[in-house]
């Protein structure tokens, strides 16, 4: 979403906050990380794009070779990314909806901000039924109608409260990774037993035949896609609890000057650290169990990703910390991905279902592994790169940003960026 300049403090008050947003009035460390966001998801999206849901349940077989370069990627995807980069951009929606909406008693701004959000809806719907099922937009547009109502709450409060509510989905996480193995073997192995097989049994022959049905014609990947989109929204109405409460530290950390790199540098050190020990505690868990080994503690590789915001602040802390001193050149180059972000996200569904189960693709549906997948997530990752600030050297903002801003407003605005 589009951000206002707030070097100090917004003056949200301001009519001419209606106006559209000139390219002057962005806000650098927003998009740099909403950048580095939204090229994240895609590395964790790209199974989902590849191969049919079942393969991402609990016990499920893989039905390709977990050789060498399969593993390797399994491991960097898990460690280094999976439950990072949502974290990082929910987070980020949430400050868009306050650089939007300004205070509550700003009726103006409220209207708009409504707008925005319910044709965010209608983008989610639209992107969800007809092309992929794994859609975020639907749920940031209704979890942004609930957090638009503590958008004026001071940061203090959100991050107490935001921060509070993670915390203790965190630490719920977290201790039933490291009981839940002792508490099974309290229980007996008949309990145990008797709850895995409770769980889904996906088999290898199972996810082919879903494969064999989606490449053969775009009605019956319509149909597979309704079938798992039901599945993930029905499970996103559970997130809501743990995705506004980021919105709210994300809305907090902005508002206290985090994320604009107003906070002591110690501060930006310390979660640095905090984040890159866990990280390192998720790369050796996950990597021991990847090949069978013993972990010194059971459950610690669950324990650890079930911490993932800690890394989540830690590559924001990282980031912040390298603009800040004088590395501003490298971080730059994320940002027009991040003035893009809309258009980035519906344009990697674009290329992603096209490659894989789009009738006029070339149908690489079920015929990757994950570390094959890596190379085409590299692609869209260098294409986009190279594509965002060409685009917006002619522009002032992306084809859909335009298009949603132009929806919002009621009216056309302009696209094409004036000569200085």
């Amino acid at each position: 979403m589009s951000t206002i300049d707030t070097k100090a403090k917004p003056d949200v008050r301001r009519d001419s906050v209606l106006a559209p947003v000139a390219p002057g009035d962005r806000i650098f460390n927003l998009d740099m990380l909403r950048g580095w966001a939204i090229l994240g998801i895609l590395a964790v999206n790209v199974m989902a794009f590849a191969w049919p849901i079942a393969v991402e349940l609990p016990g499920a077989v893989h039905p390709f070779a977990m050789t060498t370069a399969n593993l390797t990627a399994d491991w960097v995807t898990g460690v280094f990314f999976q439950d990072k980069f949502r974290t990082l951009f929910t987070m980020l929606f949430g400050v868009s909806v306050f650089l939007v909406g300004g205070e509550r008693d700003h009726a103006a701004r409220g209207q708009l901000l409504r707008r925005r959000l319910l044709w965010l809806g209608v983008f989610g719907l639209i992107h969800g039924l007809a092309f992929w099922f794994g859609d975020i937009l639907l749920h940031y547009a209704y979890c942004g109608l609930l957090m638009m109502l503590m958008r004026s709450w001071p940061a203090r409060r959100l991050l107490w409260v935001g921060g509070g509510v993670t915390a203790v989905w965190t630490a719920l996480t977290v201790g039933s990774a490291l009981l839940g193995p002792a508490l099974m073997t309290v229980l007996g192995p008949e309990f145990a037993a008797k709850t895995a097989s409770g769980a889904p049994q996906v088999s290898a022959g199972d996810v082919m035949a879903i494969v064999e049905r989606v490449r053969g014609g775009y009605g019956a990947a319509l149909l597979q896609n309704l079938k798992s989109w039901v599945m993930i929204q029905g499970f996103s109405l559970f997130l809501i609890p743990v995705s506004v409460p980021l919105m709210m530290i994300g809305l907090g950390l902005f508002k206290s000057g985090y994320l604009s790199g107003r906070a002591p540098v110690w501060l930006y050190g310390l979660m640095t650290l905090i984040g890159a020990a866990n990280l390192a505690v998720l790369g050796y868990a996950e990597g021991i169990e990847l090949t069978g080994g013993a972990l010194p503690v059971e459950g610690l590789a669950a324990a650890a990703a079930g911490a993932a915001t800690l890394i989540t602040l830690g590559y924001a802390s990282l980031l912040i910390l390298m603009t800040r001193f004088g590395l501003k050149a490298l971080t730059a180059v994320l940002v027009p991905v991040g003035q893009m972000a809309f258009s980035n996200y519906l344009t990697q569904t674009l290329i992603m279902t096209s490659l894989f189960y789009m009738p006029w693709g070339p149908l690489w549906y079920g015929t990757m592994g994950p570390g094959a997948l890596w190379g085409v997530v590299g692609a869209v990752w260098l294409a986009q790169l190279v594509w965002s600030p060409l685009w917006l050297s002619r522009f002032q903002m992306g084809p859909l940003e335009w298009l949603w801003r132009c929806l919002s407003y009621g009216r056309r605005v302009p696209l094409l960026r004036r000569p200085v």
